[in-house]
């Protein structure tokens, strides 16, 4: 990826000083007090272009930043100050929407059923649904500009999780993940598909293209993955917000598909909604039954952090989704519809 551009002092001291290796004590001491300070961690743009940087290291890496940076201490340190903000203000965001209520009501029925009511509850306005109807060419370049941060390297983030898991759940895993690479098929790739997709709207299709425009909103949204997949301790929030994709796509990608024929656009550009209308529909089951499922019924103790990690899904993609609107003054319409 090439370097994004800083959005403030914290991303600017972080972006200047990777290129050399190693973060500074001051630029710790900049992660440290931002943390501290910022009113909301998940909306603050300096936050989450620091945080891209720095996961980017575990990725495809960041233009002349030397690969040896990706487990420099100093590195890590910095990203673990600004990890801690960010589980912060997501545990204050989850709190703050109807899932909360559900998660505090778990009752320790079937995981599957769990899911369902935690999606249940998700009451916010559809963006796929005023794409569907009324976006125009403009509005969705703009999304697919927010959506290439997380879809040009689709799925990535949640196969850190394979080898951390045993085995039905990570059967179930592994055969959903080969789904979206293709089943072996480079042009069946899931983030091939999504770049051709943009190429046909006049998009480039170059990973990273298009950090300098994305908001907050969708940083954070492309963010989490990373924050869930990276670590360990995070497996199953992990396998809870991939389940949360998995289970409420398939209407939206139809939705989404049916949209980008409103505007009369080729069938090439609706094939990777259509794929995901398919196969998503299958992976449902796969991914609530068979994976979170099989992993609960293993280490019965992760099944909170399972079921919070779909609640930290829908709620940051609803803050995504109504940032969007709000900006197109949709909102109050999207919300009504």
């Amino acid at each position: 990826m090439k370097t994004p551009r800083p959005r403030g002092p914290l991303s600017e001291a972080v972006l200047r000083e990777l290129h050399g290796g190693t973060l500074s004590e001051a630029t710790l001491g900049c992660a440290r007090a931002r943390a501290a300070e910022t009113r909301d961690a998940l909306t603050d743009e300096d936050v989450q272009v620091a945080l891209l940087a720095l996961y980017e290291l575990h990725y495809t890496g960041i233009d002349g930043v030397p690969d040896e940076a990706e487990q420099e201490p100093s590195v890590l340190a910095v990203r673990r100050a600004l990890e801690a903000a960010v589980e912060r203000d997501l545990r204050r965001l989850v709190a703050r929407t109807p899932f909360a209520a559900v998660l505090a009501e778990d009752d320790g029925e079937d995981v599957d059923l769990a899911l369902e009511r935690v999606i249940a509850a998700d009451d916010g306005p559809s963006l796929s649904r005023y794409l569907s109807r009324h976006g125009d060419l403009a509005q969705w370049q703009e999304f697919l500009r927010h959506k290439s941060l997380y879809h040009l390297k689709e799925a990535d983030p949640h196969t850190w999780v394979v080898p951390r898991i045993r085995g039905r759940a990570k059967a179930a895993l592994v055969e959903i993940q080969a789904d979206e690479y293709g089943g072996g098929s480079a042009v069946r790739l899931h983030s091939a598909m999504f770049g051709r997709m943009m190429r046909e709207l006049g998009l480039d299709d170059t990973y990273g293209a298009y950090a300098d425009d994305a908001s907050a909103e969708a940083l954070c949204a492309a963010n989490l993955m990373s924050f869930f997949g990276i670590a360990r301790r995070w497996r199953a929030s992990a396998l809870g917000h991939l389940a949360g994709i998995e289970m409420t796509s398939t209407e939206p990608c139809r939705r989404l598909a049916a949209g980008l024929r409103r505007l009369r656009l080729p069938e090439s550009a609706t094939l990777y909604y259509d794929e995901h209308v398919e196969a998503d529909a299958v992976h449902e089951q796969l991914a609530s039954k068979d994976m979170c499922g099989s992993l609960v019924a293993a280490e019965p103790e992760l099944r909170a952090d399972l079921l919070f990690g779909t609640a930290a899904y829908l709620a940051v993609e609803g803050m995504f989704g109504e940032s969007l609107l709000r900006e197109w003054g949709a909102l109050a319409e999207a919300a009504a519809a």
